[in-house]
């Protein structure tokens, strides 16, 4: 089994460096010429389903593949961006200014800090094995698929996979990046293949 981990296109949050989290932002131009770039990527890597969070940027380019490759789209609400509360909206500069001393215990302690108003560490890695258990029940573990989704909520999901630990370097920042990992479902092994590849948006 494949499993396509794919961040979905730009937004005008992401050219401004703002923090999107649950904020629902739609692709801007650049981000739909990447999801359509990203999408005949995809021609390469057959897939029988696609599962995506439900939030407009990560459909629309979820919705692209699905198109093209006339494939069930799956929205899952486990796979929204992870929510940053009153920080979203704000640069990291501005979060840095107005919340430093929420900021320093939640980059201290991402285990049971949050942003003021935002998701524990607990409750994304609950949401990741959410995510995943439905996917395995739904595909058996045989099928390959695409997961489109956001920064932060895919960097999670890849460490719950690949049993990182926390500070590990698991994150996937490129825009309609693909990652991908092959599951042995006999061994319940996960191997990367590949990360953040977006060579077919130059």
């Amino acid at each position: 089994m494949k499993l396509y981990l794919i961040r979905h296109g730009q937004t005008d949050w992401n050219i401004a460096g703002k923090i999107q989290g649950s904020h629902d932002i739609p692709l801007n131009e650049t981000g739909r010429i990447q999801a359509q770039k990203l999408a005949e990527a995809m021609d390469q890597r057959p897939i029988t389903k696609i599962f995506t969070s439900p939030l407009v940027r990560a459909a629309e380019t979820a919705e692209m593949i699905a198109k093209r490759q006339k494939v069930e789209l799956c929205s899952m609400r486990p796979l929204v961006e992870v929510e940053f509360g009153k920080w979203e909206g704000l640069t990291w500069a501005e979060i840095g200014n107005q919340f430093p001393e929420e900021l320093k215990r939640w980059t201290m302690n991402p285990q049971e800090a949050s942003p003021p108003d935002g998701e524990t560490l607990t409750s994304i890695r609950n949401r990741c094995t959410e995510a995943w258990k439905t996917i395995r029940e739904i595909t058996g573990g045989s099928e390959d698929v695409a997961i489109v989704s956001h920064g932060a909520t895919l960097g999670h999901l890849y460490s719950y996979l690949m049993g990182y630990q926390p500070g590990e370097d698991h994150k996937i920042v490129e825009n309609a990046s693909i990652t991908t990992i092959s599951f042995d479902p006999l061994t319940e092994e996960f191997y990367l293949l590949e990360r953040n590849e977006s060579s077919h948006l130059k």
